[in-house]
């Protein structure tokens, strides 16, 4: 039998591993805390190297037909009218706006389909604890139940669990200064397919991004120090933004209204998630548990993809798991690093505290936005230079089976 690989995350990251992993022989399961795969998710983007994991598992052309259709970005005044807009244009590369802006529901479950032919999933568990010695890893799990493992994999994002038992006290987050909400609110004849971005006083910000699913997805954010707000509850967080947001104008009163209805709130206080190292014995960390950029760096899904793609790749070329994953890091750590340059006054910039900020800040788009500087906007926004060599993994294929040691583990 192949070796066993559990990956424990059922998201982008994890089920981009599970295909790979699949398809290169080894036996997957995937185990997922949430009782059912989840749609849910706010826009997200695969740029550059992303896209050529996702054309070679030939899933490119599928990720742009299921596309949120946004045409661009455009900032607006309290009325509406545009100060700046930035119209997407393929052919100049991708802005602010890419050529694959997806929801990233909807990209997991474009990854999910695919990998339930080569890999198990399991809904509605968890990991307990995780014990090693010298042939294998064993899972003890919330059901009750434990399994041994030659690998295990966590992909379950920048607040994982399982992280933190394996490596406790090991991260060290960046914080970066912004507090979002995320919301999907019902579309009105006003919403069009750009996304809108209004920023009003006192760092605080509302946007608006079309969908394809009838819907507008909302997000509120507030630059400001971290208060220990993303360990309230709803409600708390709820009445928080209420207060916050009550004179902001624009479309901040339809957003507010919508909380209570909504039914994928979501907030969170941004930092990134920093590792001395992603790996511990047969334990591996990818995707945001690993290296959480946050949303302000523009590539944690592609960060998610070509990091699961090297993972997998770098776990088919021996039978050294650890040498697999000290090999994954170096290939992988330039990448991540560079992702996770964004200056700490990136946010307060986006978000200027008084009218004076918000007015050079259009001034400065407005000037970004027109010829030739459109060509030096998107150049910002393109894949990094520090990006792995993929040719070295093939096409993921098996080509021999690994021996079973005696206790009926491959190793």
């Amino acid at each position: 039998m192949p070796r066993r690989i559990l990956i424990t995350g059922a998201s982008v990251a994890g089920t981009t591993a599970a295909w790979w992993l699949g398809r290169s022989g080894f036996d997957v399961t995937v185990v997922e805390r949430a009782p059912a795969f989840r749609d849910g998710g706010q826009n997200i983007d695969v740029r550059g190297i992303g896209r050529e994991v996702l054309r070679a598992m030939g899933l490119e052309q599928a990720a742009l037909d299921r596309g949120t259709g946004e045409e661009g970005t455009a900032w607006v005044d309290a009325q509406g009218r545009v100060a700046a807009r930035y119209i997407a244009e393929p052919s100049q590369g991708d802005g602010p706006t890419a050529e694959v802006e997806i929801l990233r529901g909807d990209l997991a479950r474009l990854l999910h389909e695919p990998a339930r032919a080569c890999a198990a999933f399991r809904f509605g568990d968890r990991v307990e604890r995780i014990e090693e010695d010298a042939e294998a890893a064993t899972v003890h799990f919330a059901s009750g139940h434990a399994e041994r493992y030659d690998a295990v994999i966590v992909a379950e994002g920048v607040g994982s669990s399982t992280r933190e038992r394996v490596f406790p006290a090991e991260n060290a987050p960046r914080w970066m200064d912004l507090t979002i909400a995320y919301c999907t609110i019902p579309r009105t004849p006003t919403d069009d397919r750009m996304w809108r971005w209004y920023n009003a006083p006192g760092g605080r910000s509302v946007s608006l991004r079309p969908d394809r699913h009838g819907t507008t997805r909302a997000m509120l954010s507030i630059q400001q120090q971290p208060g220990g707000e993303q360990d309230w509850d709803g409600d708390r967080q709820r009445a928080f933004l209420r207060e916050r947001f009550a004179d902001a104008g624009w479309e901040a009163p339809r957003v507010l209204a919508a909380l209570d209805d909504t039914d994928d709130f979501y907030f969170d206080v941004l930092r990134q998630v920093r590792m001395k190292c992603w790996s511990r014995g047969r334990v591996v960390l990818t995707g945001d548990a690993a290296w959480c950029a946050t949303p302000l760096a523009g590539i944690g899904a592609t960060l998610a993809i070509t990091g699961a793609r090297v993972l997998a790749g770098e776990l088919s070329l021996t039978d050294d798991v650890a040498g697999a994953f000290a090999a994954y890091e170096r290939a992988m750590r330039p990448m991540v690093e560079q992702a996770q340059g964004v200056p700490k006054l990136a946010p307060r910039l986006m978000n200027p505290h008084s009218r004076v900020g918000i007015r050079l800040l259009h001034a400065a788009l407005r000037v970004a936005s027109r010829p030739p500087l459109r060509g030096l906007a998107a150049r910002l926004f393109a894949g990094s230079p520090a990006e792995p060599d993929l040719s070295r993994y093939g096409d993921g294929r098996s080509t021999a089976r690994r021996p079973v040691n005696q206790s009926g583990v491959a190793g």
